[in-house]
């Protein structure tokens, strides 16, 4: 004879309490990745900064601040969990990210006031027995200089036009973009301070013989990366890491994005080279940066209908 059915679901097991923890990152004890390596970067780099120029300096607490923002924008957009408080409380990245672009040029001379360009060079000669924009300067022309000016500065509309696409589209794939885009510059800004570079324009500009000229394109693009550098955003390339990001993202959720913006990004990462900005290291490290942010953003969060538990047999069998 068949025993009744019992009313209450049996204890959760293997795959399934699995399937409900991953549930849990939609909830509002859920951390995202972005938020904790974003937030390791702020922590981190308050922590050096009192070390060195004391607890109460201005830059110290600056950071300070910035982890309290981050904390606050956490909490709001899980406090009610609506669409309009996650958008809102999503926006603390992109502005804070680019306030502390320009604050790491005051802020990284204390924490480490020696450059590193040696170092990335003497890896590229491991590696390749030279700096690549060195082994190819005999290719440099005005119409090549010309076409990398412009694929270089395509990375700064590319940037913003799909910081607003993504934001003003569904909430889920938003999430998805923000956890990859800000775990990227977490943890390039880390990048940033530990291994500060001015890049092999600055640093090796002994070693060319050949000037790079071109058109009104090269100029106005040497004009902004001179006037928005902060002299230290050389290892990992971070226009190699982001547009890499964007361009795979893309290619998984918006198809005819990824078809347009292709060749112009293929363009860029020749571009850091042949315009002598980045190292071959930092490169490699930008795209590795990316396939782990990819990674990432592929993953988490999850929707309710992506986690599949399996239904627990009827002990009537």
């Amino acid at each position: 004879m068949n025993k009744p059915l019992n009313p209450e679901l049996p204890t959760l097991q293997g795959g399934e309490r699995a399937a409900e923890e991953l549930k849990g990152l939609n909830k509002v004890g859920g951390v995202l990745p972005h938020e904790v390596f974003f937030g390791l970067f702020l922590l981190v780099t308050w922590a050096r900064l009192g070390v060195v120029a004391g607890w109460l300096s201005i830059d110290a607490l600056i950071y300070l601040g910035l982890i309290v923002l981050n904390l606050a924008a956490i909490w709001y957009c899980r406090s009610g969990g609506s669409p309009r408080r996650w958008r809102f409380g999503l926006l603390y990245y992109p502005l804070a990210m680019n306030f502390i672009f320009v604050n790491l040029k005051f802020a990284i001379p204390k924490l480490h006031p020696a450059k590193m360009d040696s170092f990335l060079s003497y890896i590229d000669s491991l590696l390749i027995g030279a700096t690549p924009s060195l082994r190819i300067e005999t290719l440099v022309h005005p119409v090549l200089t010309e076409f990398f000016s412009l694929c270089y500065i395509l990375f700064f509309p590319y940037l913003l036009f799909s910081q607003f696409y993504y934001f003003l589209g569904e909430l889920d794939l938003l999430k998805k973009f923000v956890i990859g885009l800000f775990t990227i510059y977490g943890l390039g800004f880390l990048g940033y301070s530990f291994v500060p570079a001015a890049g092999p324009c600055h640093a090796l500009v002994a070693q060319y013989s050949v000037p790079l000229t071109g058109g009104w394109i090269t100029g106005w693009n040497a004009a902004v990366v001179a006037k928005g550098s902060n002299g230290v955003d050389v290892f990992p390339s971070l226009h190699c890491a982001v547009s890499c990001f964007l361009l795979f993202f893309d290619r998984r959720h918006r198809p005819w994005r990824y078809r347009l913006y292709l060749l112009p990004c293929v363009g860029l990462w020749f571009s850091t080279i042949y315009l002598r900005y980045h190292y071959l290291v930092d490169d490699i490290c930008g795209f590795a940066l990316a396939a782990f942010a990819l990674w990432l953003a592929n993953r988490f969060p999850m929707k309710s209908y992506e986690i599949h538990t399996p239904i627990p047999e009827s002990p009537c069998r």
